[in-house]
């Protein structure tokens, strides 16, 4: 855990009884986020501490006793709490003391954490601890909008109106996902909902995002809730280096979306054609939107030509969901495709940091079990998904590929875009196959992936690279 950056002590006598305490503090200036912990001894003995705090200029808010913590930001700040701008100066904790019986002292302490911008949350933007811990793969959609941008649903009366944002989380905890980003278009509003709900859905970790929408192509900024410019090609923002330098300096993971889809007047900048982009600080490309897995809009050929330029970057997907009502199974419903990341704990810096890893692969239907793994050894070397191997020339390189809940399916291995037809066994299971691949290295740099394929060619499973000699 982050350590504070301030500690108020203090105790609490009768004296104090139905009487409330200001604690006062200093906020330095360039601070983004205020949180507090606060604790109090004697509660065995019916005592009972309140909690609020005052900025220099306005009431931020008042929780009573049913809080021990709170945060407020500009964009987001615990129930309870007012967000808005961080101001300089003089704050005061505020502590009511509704009640403290005769001879009785209470010892408060309360732990101030001052947030600048871009920190990086020790765990997760909106949970303080991982919702569950232990290396997984975790499934989870990366694409989704709600009423803070252009996501609608029907209304009560059947009208089409403006989608609460906790229709979309719960469509998600029914199809049993186990983190969704949220990205409405430009804006950051949708934080201070997700802040909210998130101590409900204790089994759904929402991970702050939003998507860049600019006139030259659209693109997902995970990890931050700090504002980004998106005004590409203004004064403001005249490059998309920029923004990528931006997002790079705030610890985001900046993912292209929808790179090949069509762009015009009913969806300008749909498609990727942003001039000068600088792939190296790109470090997702969205390669399945919705139902978009085959076929002239998928982003599949766009990635892989960045990874036949040497690019390393790891191939995610997103429902791009817009009305929480579709079902899960639909082509935009929420989860379809679903995407899955090994990560070491259900938490946001875990889920970012496997698919910067690339450990990652894309249920193109959002299926609720299916599954594939490759993995690579050479020597005392192993690898995995996204992971490298070093290999001399005239290595031999033992590849194996599994795959479940995938009953008459077949594997499509490609080596640097080229569809290859492996020499090794294979093997089919109840549900699924395992099948061995050997790759005589040439000692030049490559990558080698795997899809999963249903019997009449429609992609189910896309698997990410391990990369030779990269």
């Amino acid at each position: 855990m982050t350590r504070p950056d301030i500690i108020l002590q203090g105790n609490i006598t009768y004296a104090n009884r139905q009487t409330y305490k200001e604690v006062p503090f200093l906020v330095p200036p360039d601070i983004t986020r205020v949180s507090v912990e606060f604790s109090y001894t004697e509660h065995d003995k019916h005592t009972h501490l309140d909690l609020g705090i005052l900025d220099p200029q306005r009431f931020r808010g008042w929780s009573g006793g049913n809080k021990s913590f709170f945060t407020i930001s500009e964009t987001d700040a615990t129930p309870s709490y007012l967000p808005g701008l961080i101001p300089a100066g003089r704050w005061t904790l505020l502590i009511g003391v509704p009640n403290i019986e005769h001879g009785v002292e209470s010892h408060y302490e309360a732990k101030v954490t001052l947030g600048h911008r871009g920190d990086v949350p020790a765990i997760s933007t909106f949970s303080r601890a991982p919702l569950r811990e232990g290396p997984s793969w975790f499934r989870g959609d990366f694409h989704m909008h709600d009423a803070h941008s252009d996501g609608s649903c029907l209304s009560q009366s059947g009208k089409k109106v403006p989608c609460p944002l906790y229709k979309t989380v719960e469509a998600a905890a029914a199809h049993k996902l186990d983190f969704i980003a949220i990205s409405d278009h430009n804006t950051i509003s949708q934080y201070n909902d997700e802040r909210e709900l998130q101590p409900y859905f204790d089994q759904l970790l929402l991970i702050p995002s939003r998507e860049i929408t600019t006139f030259e192509g659209h693109a997902n900024v995970f990890g931050t809730t700090d504002f980004v410019d998106f005004r590409l090609t203004t004064s403001q923002v005249p490059d998309i280096g920029h923004i990528l330098r931006e997002v790079h300096d705030l610890h985001g993971l900046f993912s292209i979306n929808h790179p090949n889809a069509p762009t015009g007047a009913a969806c300008m900048g749909c498609g990727w054609s942003v001039p000068n982009t600088n792939y190296r600080l790109v470090e997702a490309i969205e390669a399945i939107n919705g139902a978009s897995a085959d076929g002239p809009d998928s982003g599949i050929p766009f990635w892989q030509d960045k990874l036949n330029h040497g690019f390393r970057i790891t191939a995610i997907g997103g429902s791009d969901n817009h009305d929480a009502a579709n079902p899960v199974r639909s082509s935009s419903g929420v989860g379809h495709p679903t995407t899955v990341v090994f990560a070491q704990n259900l938490s946001e810096r875990a889920i970012l940091d496997g698919v910067r890893a690339g450990h990652v692969f894309v249920d193109a239907d959002g299926s609720d079990d299916r599954a594939m793994a490759l993995t690579a050894e050479l020597g005392g070397q192993k690898a995995m998904m996204g992971d490298t191997l070093n290999a001399a020339q005239g290595a031999h390189i033992a590849l194996h590929l599994s795959a479940k809940s995938v009953p008459g399916s077949y594997p499509e291995w490609i080596v640097d875009g080229k569809v290859t037809t492996p020499t090794g066994d294979s093997w089919e299971t109840g549900h699924g196959f395992l099948q061995d691949f050997e790759y005589v290295s040439d000692g030049n740099r490559h990558w080698i992936r795997a899809n999963i394929r249903s019997t009449n060619g429609r992609l189910l499973l896309l698997g990410n690279p391990i990369y030779l000699n990269f």
